[in-house]
């Protein structure tokens, strides 16, 4: 079975254990597609397959543990019918994966089980070990590593086969790979707080005795809440558990624990939700140290795995040898690569602890960035063809068009027309507003190439973005092209237009293809693809852009995307990329009106769409969830659909739109909502991507506290695409989330790239990335993507090593070349 498989199928087994908790994986199970998505198409899955699960998981969060059983049991029996061999041995009904190892039972487990000796004969099924941690750390091997570090972990005292197992679960196989397993937080006990001294909004770790443990019934029965109260003297401090119940038997009265995490507050009183804990270590206490705290898999303890990790870091992370050239160090001023693994896994001070996580994260920007170099090189070593079209022709072309091209739209032109005329293939991303009207700028990059007898291919991520893209170009270009040499390609064409449009672009009648994955499949050849367009690329894999890219010679590419990238994202992500900026509106567009509601205040919202709705308008009712969770409070579409449809607009036409509907009811929905057969669309935030409705005018957005501003502001951006005014309300899911910062900073801007700056800082760059060089995202392990000081530093120490030495052939940059080989990887950059 493939490794992504294999890997899947532990966490589900991990998952049905914990029951349905989604505590598989810290942050939940959605966490695993940073890097699984990735190893899934290394391994060649069926793209569907890959799809489901990510759709499946991107939901779970949201769903009652029932639903996630039934959720998990579908999708492996989904993955069992293409893959017969992934439903081999077989458990009972009620588990959704393959079978369960015999747990290992060690001193080192917290509560070992006796077992069945008879358990012990069975064969188990060896499982492969996630990719080796030192495989994909900046730096950390080449031909100079010590022979010792590739050896395998049970050379180490205490540490025997089974023990090993447990270890590969983390990624760790060899004593290299456990230099580089950084803990994932410290506990700082040198700067302990007193309770009575934690304030609201703080992040701490706090050190109390458990004085009491309470569960109590909420939701009539349906969930629980475990409330413990810790004291240290000062005061006393309540712990909230959402729906664990099972926690209540592991807080036992009169033990010391360490609980880390946000205080909060709760009718006037200091809490804490769901914080991180751990059985306090009494030494710790007494050392005054920093302590590192490790992520765990089942049945290893903090102390144990701390103890084993001090025997090799204290031993062999002095011998390492650094990669990094001597020149690059003192002038980026970082410390050496031995001191910086001894720190971050056991730090003297804070300030020995920043200056190794500084160096730990310059070492990845910098191999980043010399990677990022290295193909943009690559990229102009080429010759691209020369496409020229006339002033006089361009200028009647655009005179032709419906309305006035922006100033932004005219630079981002001429920067493409310069590209196309420039003898190397164009490699450049084209980054506006929702709104700001990039589709006619591809269209008329689109007519110069054909105008030159070549064809375009514009490839979007859904059905429905296509045939909006096909319709503007058919109108934009109706003066230039046939109808018939324009045409549209996705899974639900039928098949003998299928191989109409095949045969068409095999003989170059058809012009310019428009389509989903279906331009990718191996059976759609070209005649003469020259230009690529790639609409909202962060939803598309490396390797599917690369197989597009493969279908012509060299051709021309622009990606596009309507999520403003901050100044250092674009940097550090898309070096490699000439970069367009269309900051400026079409002439005409209204700003859209957006107001920060209390909950209690939903009925003013509910007016004023049903005020809009007299008036022939349209509305969005967003919500974060698709059905009620135990574990979140915030509202859900499903559930919420039923009382709107019902009780509040039972006179009106509601349409329900989620992630768990197959494509095909996604697009009718959504088409019978553009067509005006519903008023109001309640839906999750499946409509966020470019779905063009002009009638609507409102957007309610429900539990509007659960979403970064990026994803805020292209919701808003499904409304005031008309010629009216439009209203954007945002509802959070309490009352003091009101003031949340980021709800005040939506009402305020309309500005995308405003916007994006301000929550690349606040939330990190998750939803930036998206499958962007889907290999590296999961090697930024240090690095932070909003340090933009670092990147820029790491940059331009990047730069001039490839000013002086691009090849890396010179002798002091030896270990480099190797290190920043296997840093990328096998395929695991691209250039778009």
């Amino acid at each position: 079975m493939q490794p992504s498989l294999e890997k899947l199928r532990k966490f589900f087994r991990l998952e049905h254990e914990n029951g349905y908790a989604n505590t598989a994986i810290i942050g939940g199970l959605a966490e695993m597609l940073n890097y699984w998505e990735g190893e899934a198409r290394a391994d060649s899955l069926n793209e569907e397959v890959i799809q489901a699960v990510v759709q499946r998981l991107r939901s779970y969060d949201g769903l009652s543990p029932q639903s996630r059983a039934d959720a998990l049991k579908g999708l492996w029996k989904r993955i069992g019918d293409a893959y017969p061999e992934a439903q081999q041995k077989p458990k009972s009904a009620n588990q959704p994966e393959g079978p369960k190892e015999t747990r290992p039972s060690h001193p080192q487990s917290e509560s070992p089980r006796a077992e069945s000796p008879k358990r012990e004969h069975h064969e188990q099924r060896p499982r492969p070990a996630p990719q080796p941690r030192s495989e994909t750390v900046a730096g950390a091997r080449h031909s100079s590593t010590p022979a010792a570090l590739d050896a395998k972990l049970t050379v180490l005292q205490g540490v025997g086969p089974k023990n090993a197992e447990t270890f590969a679960k983390l990624g760790m196989v060899t004593l290299g790979d456990m230099l580089y397993y950084y803990p994932r937080r410290y506990d700082d006990y040198s700067q302990l707080k007193p309770i009575k001294d934690l304030f609201y909004g703080e992040q701490v770790t706090v050190i109390g005795t458990i004085q009491s443990v309470h569960t109590r019934q909420i939701r009539g029965g349906k969930a629980s809440i475990v409330e413990v109260i810790i004291g240290d003297g000062t005061g006393a401090l309540r712990l909230s558990y959402f729906n664990q119940p099972w926690l209540a038997n592991r807080f036992k009265q009169g033990n010391a624990i360490s609980v880390s995490g946000k205080v909060d507050q709760y009718l006037g009183r200091l809490v804490m939700n769901s914080p991180d804990w751990e059985p306090v270590e009494v030494e710790n206490l007494h050392t005054n140290r920093i302590v590192p705290v490790y992520s765990l898999t089942e049945r290893v303890t903090q102390k144990w795995l701390r103890n084993v990790m001090k025997q090799v870091v204290e031993y062999f992370a002095p011998a390492v040898p650094d990669a990094l050239p001597e020149s690059v160090r003192n002038a980026a001023r970082v410390m050496p690569i031995g001191e910086a693994l001894l720190q971050i896994h056991f730090p003297s001070s804070q300030e020995k602890l920043n200056a190794a996580r500084e160096r730990l994260a310059f070492d990845e920007i910098f191999y980043l960035q010399m990677g990022v170099l290295r193909q943009r090189r690559d990229w102009l070593s080429v010759d691209g063809r020369r496409f020229v079209l006339p002033d006089g022709t361009f200028d009647s072309l655009k005179t032709g068009l419906p309305f006035t091209l922006t100033a932004a739209q005219e630079r981002a032109i001429a920067d493409i027309r310069r590209d196309l005329d420039s003898g190397k293939p164009m490699n450049r991303l084209l980054q506006g507003d929702v709104g700001s009207g990039k589709t006619v700028v591809a269209a008329l990059a689109a007519v110069v190439i054909t105008s030159n007898g070549a064809q375009a291919a514009i490839m979007a991520p859904t059905s429905i973005l296509a045939e909006q893209h096909y319709r503007n170009f058919t109108n934009l270009l109706k003066d230039s092209l046939k109808p018939e040499e324009i045409r549209l390609l996705t899974g639900d064409t039928p098949e003998s237009e299928k191989e109409e449009i095949r045969n068409g672009l095999a003989n170059n009648t058809i012009k310019i293809v428009i389509g989903t994955h279906a331009v990718i499949e191996p059976n759609v050849q070209f005649a003469d693809l020259q230009f690529v367009v790639i609409d909202e690329q962060h939803r598309f894999g490396v390797e599917q852009r690369a197989e597009l890219r493969s279908k012509g010679t060299n051709p021309h590419l622009l990606v596009m995307t309507a999520t403003p990238i901050p100044r250092s994202l674009a940097l550090t992500l898309y070096g490699d990329l000439d970069i367009s900026v269309m900051d400026e509106m079409p002439a005409g567009r209204i700003p859209i009106n957006t107001f920060v509601l209390r909950p209690q205040e939903r009925e003013r919202a509910f007016t004023l769409l049903r005020g809009q709705i007299k008036d022939g308008k349209q509305a969005f009712i967003i919500y974060p969830l698709i059905e009620e969770s135990e574990k979140i409070e915030a509202k859900a579409a499903v559930d919420d659909y039923e009382t709107l449809s019902k009780e509040v607009f039972p006179d009106l036409k509601l349409g329900l739109l989620h992630g768990k509907m197959r494509p095909s009811e996604k697009d009718e929905t959504m088409l019978k909502f553009r067509d005006k057969a519903y008023n109001i669309l309640v839906s999750t935030t499946v409509v966020e991507v470019g779905v063009d409705v002009p009638n609507a005018t409102v957007m309610i957005v429900e539990g509007a506290d659960r979403f970064g501003l990026a994803q805020l502001h292209q919701l808003r951006g499904r409304v005031g695409r008309g010629s009216d005014q439009s209203y954007c309300l945002l509802i959070p899911t309490r009352e003091d989330a009101t003031e949340n910062e980021r709800l005040q900073i939506m009402a305020e801007s309309n500005d995308g790239f405003v916007l994006a700056e301000k929550d690349l800082q606040i939330r990190g760059p998750g939803e930036f990335l998206g499958t962007r060089q889907a290999g590296f995202a999961n090697s930024l392990r240090m690095a932070s993507i909003t340090d933009v000081k670092l990147i820029e530093k790491a940059r331009a120490q990047a730069s001039a090593v490839f000013e002086k030495d691009a090849d890396l052939s010179q002798p002091e940059h030896k270990l480099l070349a190797e290190s920043l080989g296997r840093f990328w990887g096998e395929g695991k950059g691209d250039v778009s």
